[in-house]
């Protein structure tokens, strides 16, 4: 009698099993596909939200590849600092990053940003963004140089800019250095006085850049002619006329 009731016991049992097997496909299948169109239920939307990141992150890339390739300029990005703080709760601590970030175009523009985010690249991202968005124009002697000397100060901190002949080099140390490669300063003197934050020497570094003037831009607010101000002080003439046009081209 055991031997006639167990395969009528086992011949239902493995039917269902199969068939089991044989929908559980078709399932999977549907669910994936109602995610994909935002109809399905958990699983489905599962897929949905895969799909959506995946093809956000790729748009973020290529407008950002877009704006490089449309403003056709390469930029020098220098990162000055990252700081990271933590915050304690209930379950642990959570981990937070600061970046400070300076552009510039090597060419007279400049700039300087900060971001936070929970991972280091998000916040250099942000802060690299930020900088691009405030770039300030100096104006360069001879393209290598300051104009003239000028002071900062923001917070605590003070900074001292002067210009220098040809081969001195950049003398500056920390965050300045950062700003003047970026700038594209080749010969610079400066000192900063005061504290070594590196955010209130970028902000007295900026303060002081946003105080250059050029000849040519004094010539044109006065209504005066670029010779006739380097000319003054007992200059020989035919050396400030040669300086000025120079300044012009």
């Amino acid at each position: 009698m055991a031997d006639e009731t167990n395969p009528t016991v086992d011949a239902p049992v493995d039917a269902p099993a199969a068939e089991a097997t044989t929908h559980e496909a078709p399932q999977g299948g549907r669910g994936g596909g109602r995610g994909g169109r935002g109809r399905g239920g958990p699983g489905g939307g599962g897929g949905n939200r895969g799909g959506r990141d995946g093809g956000r992150g790729g748009r973020r890339d290529d407008r950002r590849g877009q704006g490089n390739d449309d403003g056709g300029e390469e930029l020098i990005e220098k990162l000055v600092h990252i700081n990271r703080v933590s915050k304690t709760v209930k379950g642990g601590k959570r981990f937070g990053f600061a970046a400070l970030v300076v552009v510039g175009d090597g060419k007279g523009r400049v700039g300087f940003g900060h971001g936070k985010a929970r991972e280091v690249p998000e916040a250099i991202s942000k802060a690299t963004a930020a900088a691009k968005k405030h770039m300030i124009r100096v104006p360069l002697r001879e393209g290598r140089t300051l104009h003239h000397d000028g002071n900062g100060h923001f917070g605590a901190g003070k900074v001292t800019l002067r210009s220098a002949p040809q081969g001195t080099g950049i003398i500056a140390g920390g965050p300045m250095r950062a700003v003047f490669e970026s700038l594209g300063v080749a010969d610079v003197v400066t000192k900063s006085v005061g504290t070594s934050n590196p955010y209130n020497m970028i902000r007295a570094t900026f303060e002081a850049l946003g105080d250059q003037t050029s000849p040519k831009s004094v010539a044109q607010r006065r209504g005066k002619k670029i010779a006739d101000l380097l000319g003054r002080g007992g200059a020989d003439k035919g050396v400030a006329e040669a300086e000025a046009l120079a300044i012009a081209e």
